[in-house]
């Protein structure tokens, strides 16, 4: 496993970094060799919050959580990778019953499939196709507003990129402009 840290308003002490990876090495049986792990360490307004994100073969996990107490969002955080990479292996094994080819590319990340868990595959339920207007990131927001939804597809009219405007948690907006 590969640990980079960032800091944002605090320092990463030789206790944090300790305490995070014998923390996510107690679920390393889970994740591939050699997998990249970030994570990062802010403090915001007497709130501590810790970012972890993992990278997988076609795959990322995420998990972020904000706490009064660094070592109490520490295990959280994990105890939420460790859902979301069962989680992850339970559809890759589901796939591979499916598809037998699938089986090679279980092997490439060298998991090992115990688990009895099992989850339903992702199901699209609904296709929509729209026209992509050219607007302004501000206009898009609005246009989100309005649809009561929490993302919106449009074409910037300053680069003329397809951009995605979307509500974050803390009801902000983000803005998603994908480079080629």
């Amino acid at each position: 496993m590969r640990y980079t840290f960032k800091a944002k308003n605090t320092t990463v002490t030789d206790a944090l970094k300790e305490k995070i990876t014998s923390k996510i090495n107690r679920i390393e049986r889970l994740f591939p060799e050699n997998t990249d792990i970030n994570v990062t360490l802010s403090v915001v307004k007497l709130e501590n919050k810790i970012e972890v994100t993992v990278n997988l073969p076609k795959r990322v996990l995420r998990a972020e959580v904000t706490k009064d107490d660094m070592y109490a969002a520490i295990d959280e955080v994990v105890d939420k990778l460790e859902k979301q990479m069962v989680k992850y292996r339970s559809r890759l094994r589901d796939k591979s019953r499916r598809d037998s080819s699938f089986i090679d590319e279980l092997k490439a990340i060298s998991m090992n499939l115990d688990s009895d868990d099992s989850e339903d595959a992702i199901k699209i339920d609904r296709t929509k196709k729209f026209e992509i207007k050219p607007m302004d990131p501000e206009e898009a927001v609005m246009e989100m507003e309005l649809i009561s939804h929490n993302f919106f597809v449009f074409r910037n009219d300053s680069t003329d990129e397809i951009n995605v405007v979307y509500k974050r948690k803390d009801g902000s907006y983000g803005l998603i402009d994908p480079e080629y």
